[in-house]
């Protein structure tokens, strides 16, 4: 049965959203997955989608899948860029690899407007301020 099945807790691996200002003074926004692990982790599986409503219109974004061979220890790697027009919008990432042999993953989801200005903090794996998933 599936409830038999044992999940391995997911610990240290998250994902982080980092603003950048360009040089014509445009705010862009990046999604990244963080390894905060002493360990590499492998065969790492990313897909994202954004879902909600605006009023009474059901807005949903297409489904994006990223493949990552390796991402090193205490490291963060680029996922995708984010639009500011979908922040209205539950965010989600789930997040799939391997330490091994054994399969870890999580679901990481953004709420609606939770992607602001002040919520950023520093990240040390970033080098630079964001918002961390926890």
């Amino acid at each position: 049965m599936k409830k038999d099945i044992a999940k391995p807790l997911v610990k240290n691996v998250t994902v982080a959203i980092k603003k950048n200002i360009n040089e014509l003074n445009v705010a862009e926004w990046f999604v990244y997955l963080v390894n905060q692990n002493d360990f590499d982790i492998e065969n790492t599986l990313v897909t994202s989608k954004g879902y909600g409503e605006q009023g009474d219109e059901i807005q949903k974004t297409s489904t994006l899948r990223h493949f990552l061979q390796t991402v090193s220890a205490n490291t963060a790697v680029l996922i995708e860029p984010i639009q500011e027009e979908v922040f209205h919008l539950n965010n989600e990432y789930w997040v799939s690899y391997y330490v091994n042999s054994q399969i870890f993953d999580k679901k990481f989801i953004f709420l609606p407007e939770s992607i602001k200005d002040e919520h950023l903090t520093y990240i040390k794996e970033l080098d630079a301020k964001g918002i961390l998933h926890s």
